[in-house]
């Protein structure tokens, strides 16, 4: 049951995610892997974690005759999303473009240096680990060949989270304090993403443009599928389970409410784009860093200084988005979780429509 609700869970974000999600969030990330992109002739690209084809279906408008595009993915209804909108590349799109249904986890199947292309909008930081996931994006990588991959970087929903931490502060939720604290340090800085790209064996390049998202309310943040999709499942185990759960985010919708009433909700997100060229080097293993000696231990309050690639200019702050959401059915108030014992589904009490606040809440 938990499987076939899973399932039917991707399914829908595949019919959705072109509409409602990838305008404010993949196609800004994906237009960012784009900028100054050049395709070499005759080049073989992967596109790893592909969704629905952006953009990667663009990185084909790009290719010469005789290149291809090997794009995949784990999810098939996102690939059947992508399959459908090749077909308006005539015969590039039928003799240029493969899909397989292939995550790349735990390592990619393919050869050492077959690639003059790797990209990655999106996935990499679902993967278990970064750092490696990277540097097997390069070892499939031909010399003289580059990587690129989008990710959001240190500073996204910066004004969600402080008011998350905020709200566990002031009323001693410790453990869900620390978990938040732990969850927001997933989110890398530009230093991180420089040393993840130099130890793959690639000469580091990165690129960081700033967006915002308005929302029109907490409802509307909380429903919106770029959120429902998106972190809001991560930030409910944060809160924890049952009426903790429930609690710990009538404060979060009421704390929202009185700091931005009468006005839109804005959040930031920081995008980032790692961009690598394969060097003649070995990739280093980060465990052999620790065993050799050659990790330098920094203190956490210095500041590095950031890598001569990033240099003016290579922060850019983009217009607003503001997310015009249409009201969405309320919820049921029925616990229907997509796994046993998983409480990424429950519905919040604080937005089901009638639903009384809390009185045990106004004791605290």
């Amino acid at each position: 049951m938990a499987i076939q609700k899973r399932s039917l869970k991707i399914e829908k974000l595949a019919r959705i995610y072109d509409d409602e999600i990838a305008p404010v969030w993949g196609a800004r990330f994906g237009k960012l892997l784009l900028r100054n992109l050049a395709v070499p002739e005759r080049s073989q690209v992967l596109d790893i974690s592909c969704g629905t084809g952006y953009p990667g279906l663009e990185i084909l408008r790009r290719m010469s005759d005789g290149s291809r595009l090997i794009a995949i993915d784990a999810s098939s209804a996102m690939l059947d999303v992508a399959r459908k909108k090749v077909q308006e590349f005539g015969p590039l799109g039928k003799k240029g473009v493969f899909f397989r249904t292939e995550s790349p986890v735990p390592k990619l199947s393919f050869a050492n240096d077959v690639y003059d292309l790797v990209v990655c909008n999106l996935g990499l930081t679902e993967m278990p680990d970064v750092e490696s996931a990277l540097g097997d994006f390069a070892r499939v990588c031909k010399k003289g060949g580059e990587v690129r991959c989008t990710l959001p970087m240190a500073g996204t929903f910066e004004e969600f989270h402080d008011i998350y931490r905020e709200v566990l502060i002031k009323h001693d939720k410790h453990e869900a304090l620390a978990r938040l604290d732990e969850y927001i340090a997933k989110y890398p800085t530009a230093d991180e993403c420089a040393r993840w790209i130099d130890r793959a064996g690639l000469e580091a390049d990165l690129e960081i443009e700033e967006f915002s998202l308005l929302f029109k309310s907490s409802r509307e943040f909380f429903f919106a599928p770029v959120i429902e999709y998106g972190p809001l499942a991560d930030w409910k185990d944060i809160a924890g389970k049952g009426q903790e759960l429930q609690d710990i985010f009538w404060y979060i919708k009421e704390a929202i409410d009185a700091y931005f009433g009468g006005r839109a909700f804005q959040v930031t997100v920081k995008a980032g784009c790692l961009i690598g060229r394969k060097v003649d080097r070995p990739v280093r293993d980060p465990a052999e860093d620790i065993n050799t000696g050659r990790m330098e231990l920094v203190d956490p309050d210095d500041v590095m200084t950031p890598p001569a690639a990033m240099a003016d200019g290579s922060v850019r702050t983009a217009e607003l988005d503001i997310l015009e959401i249409e009201e969405l059915a309320a919820p049921t108030g029925e616990y229907d979780p997509l796994e046993d014992g998983v409480d990424a589904d429950v519905p919040l009490d604080a937005f089901v429509d009638g639903k009384p606040r809390p009185k045990h809440l106004d004791e605290d």
